[in-house]
């Protein structure tokens, strides 16, 4: 099977998963809000090569260099790359200005071989974020995106004591008259309506619990602080980070609530891991692919996913006893007879944009069951450590991604972003040991898991 198993990890190319990056954010950025056949191309091949690593359970060597390179090259593309966004003139120059000079610290701290320096770098990508997203949502008070809109009146609504589900919201330029996602996502994004006045404050908030996540998913561990360091800036300053900003885009609530899912299963505290993981659900409807693996894996078990959606049913249950057909209409019926969008970079769209051609559901529906079937397999034989579950959570969501009728930049981060988190713990080499409580490596086997 896999070489590092049998005491011969190899060492991937380094250049290969940098371009890979690159190139997977360089084009997202591009994306918005365009249709292209390269973009869908470079987006499948990169898909591709997630599901090929998969396979082989290739080793990755990541040297020092890699994670500064990749900073300075994503700050590049963020300037010459074509940029979506509603800032203006000395906003926007303030808005492009702030990962320059972040990339640029955050890549000399990364180069540093000091005891303090990972701490210090990931401060520095938190600073920097926070400065993004500080003159991003004060250059643009009033994004001309539904997104924002129905979170900001939906926050209103929560606070008012009124259903999200029955809303109609005024002034939105796209959706009027229901609430896109399941509640939750409005109760953990309106804080920063209610307090700062802008929900994206909160998003903000989540972003910060995200880098924290990756630092508690490291552990102790000098080596992998350091990389947890390289991972957190590398992912803030990925090229779109300030279209994602500037669109309230909701994915990184989830990438948080899932990195704390990894980070409080590696530390054995997988019971305590379903909160996170049960808010995660309780958020956004298309997480519920990945319960079928999470299932099958051993440090989490049928248990804890069965107790995962006992509690993401009593999440919601307030919102359908309130208005079941209000509810179920919104986040089901509506979603599911949702006009297409043409610049979604999706299979779906190919066909549609270039030959006409609608895909029927019983397509594209078979191939999302194929990407979970074969992630749930793979996951059942092998019970594989907590970083090779991430990257295969990570592709069952790109390819539900690539086959479907709507999905964007933010849809696509959240899959690079569950990649990058799964580098932070490295697949172990001969000779380390686990660290304490870490439990997301002591599933069977390989062997013994395929002689049932």
């Amino acid at each position: 099977m896999a070489d590092a198993l049998r005491g011969r990890p190899v060492a991937a190319p380094a250049l290969v998963l940098g371009a890979a990056w690159l190139a997977w954010f360089g084009v997202l950025q591009w994306s918005v809000v365009r249709f292209r056949v390269p973009i869908l191309l470079t987006l499948t091949a990169c898909t591709a090569l997630l599901a090929w690593w998969l396979v082989r359970r290739t080793a990755v060597v990541l040297p020092r260099w890699l994670a500064p390179a990749v900073v300075l090259v994503s700050v590049a593309l963020t300037l010459v790359v074509p940029l979506f966004s509603y800032l203006r003139g000395g906003w926007l120059t303030a808005a492009l200005t702030v990962p320059t000079v972040g990339g640029i610290a955050c890549a000399a701290l990364l180069l540093v071989p000091t005891r303090w320096a990972p701490a210090a770098a990931l401060g520095a990508a938190a600073l920097t974020h926070t400065a993004l997203a500080a003159v991003t949502i004060v250059g643009d008070k009033a994004p001309r995106i539904d997104v924002w809109v129905v979170l900001q009146q939906g926050a209103d609504a929560i606070a008012r004591g009124e259903n999200v589900y029955t809303q109609q919201w005024t002034d939105s330029p796209g959706v009027q008259d229901f609430f896109p996602y399941l509640p939750w996502m409005a109760v953990l994004t309106a804080p920063g309506r209610w307090v700062a006045g802008d929900v994206r404050w909160m998003l903000l908030v989540w972003t910060l619990v995200l880098l924290a996540g990756l630092w508690a998913l490291a552990g102790t561990d000098r080596a992998r602080t350091a990389r947890a360091a390289a991972v957190a800036a590398v992912l803030v300053l990925a090229p779109g980070t300030l279209t994602q900003v500037d669109q309230a885009w909701t994915e990184p609530v989830l990438a948080a609530l899932l990195v704390w899912w990894a980070a409080l299963v590696r530390r054995g505290h997988a019971w305590w891991a379903v909160l996170p993981l049960a808010l995660a659900c309780a958020s956004k409807q298309h997480l519920a692919l990945l319960a079928p693996v999470l299932l099958v894996w051993q440090p989490f078990g049928w248990r804890r996913t069965l107790a995962t959606g006992g509690l993401t049913g009593l999440l919601v249950l307030p919102w359908v006893v309130a208005d079941a057909g209000a509810f179920l209409g919104d986040t089901v019926t509506t979603l599911l007879t949702f006009h297409p969008i043409r610049f979604a970079n999706t299979w779906y769209l190919y066909f549609l944009n270039e030959h006409g051609v609608t895909l029927p559901f019983a397509v594209t529906g078979a191939a999302m069951v194929a990407g979970v079937g074969a992630a749930v397999l793979a996951v059942w034989r092998r019970q594989p450590p907590v970083d090779e579950v991430l990257r295969w959570l990570a592709l069952v969501l790109a390819v539900a991604n690539l086959v479907n009728k709507q999905a964007f930049y933010n849809q696509f981060w959240l899959t690079g972003a569950l990649v990058a988190a799964s580098l932070v713990v490295p697949a172990l080499r001969p000779g380390d040991d686990d660290p304490p409580g870490d439990v997301s490596r002591r599933g069977r086997p390989a062997a013994a898991a395929t002689a049932r």
